[in-house]
């Protein structure tokens, strides 16, 4: 006859053999790797350590580059065309301009036998000319009208241009009497020395502008002919 005693004896020992069975069944996966149970949760990745908030800097335009002043001289001049006190023989007075053509120089007689000497331009063959005028007018960075006679030799140019640092007159002029020349600045200082002028007396910027500051209107300007040609008279004083 069937002891319900034993039954139950042998139920437990089934029971606990299962769940040995079992325990052995998921001890051995265990050292895989686990089982995903959702596999479609992805894994975030991992953030980036914060970075350190900069102090607030205020924006600044890269520096532009400057151009270069239109009064700036570029042109190395030679050492017997820059401004210097010579002496110089003559019996004018203090105060005359003497512009020796040949030899493109500019004194400005200061007495006892001394001059101060400056380069300049000159007009070009058949356009040189010779006498005495007076200073009849100054202006600073004057304007220029170009006389009919160039106009009529030369139509391109402009019929009126205003005075500035592009003026071919430069920054001062002084007007010769009644005549159409005119001693005066340039912006084009390579010229000095050379005979490339339609008449008028060019200097560079700075000597004309310390020329202006020692000459009246009224002073005497002689002009010498391309044939009185002198020898350069003495060596600068100072």
């Amino acid at each position: 006859m069937f002891k319900l005693d034993t039954f139950k004896t042998y139920s437990r020992a089934v029971a606990f053999g299962a769940v040995a069975i079992s325990a052995i069944a998921f001890a051995g996966p265990a050292k895989a790797a686990p089982v995903q149970l959702f596999p479609f949760f992805q894994p975030l990745p991992p953030m980036a350590a914060p970075q350190p908030i900069q102090p607030y800097q205020p924006y600044q335009a890269a520096p532009s580059q400057v151009a270069p002043s239109e009064d700036q001289d570029t042109v190395e001049m030679p050492a017997r065309f820059r401004r210097q006190t010579v002496s110089y023989a003559t019996r004018e007075a203090p105060g005359t301009i003497i512009i020796d053509t040949p030899n493109t120089y500019l004194y400005y007689v200061l007495g006892n036998g001394q001059a101060l000497r400056y380069g300049i331009g000159v007009g070009r063959d058949g356009f040189t000319w010779s006498g005495i005028q007076s200073v009849s007018k100054k202006a600073e960075w004057p304007d220029w009208t170009p006389p009919p006679e160039m106009i009529a030799r030369q139509p391109y140019l402009p019929r009126h241009m205003a005075g500035g640092p592009g003026n071919p007159l430069g920054a001062r002029a002084m007007y010769l009497g009644g005549t159409i020349y005119r001693i005066h600045g340039t912006n084009a200082p390579e010229t000095i020395g050379k005979h490339v002028s339609s008449g008028c007396i060019r200097m560079t910027n700075d000597d004309v502008t310390d020329l202006y500051s020692r000459v009246n209107v009224g002073t005497k300007v002689i002009v010498l002919p391309m044939s009185e040609r002198r020898a350069d008279l003495g060596a600068a004083t100072r």
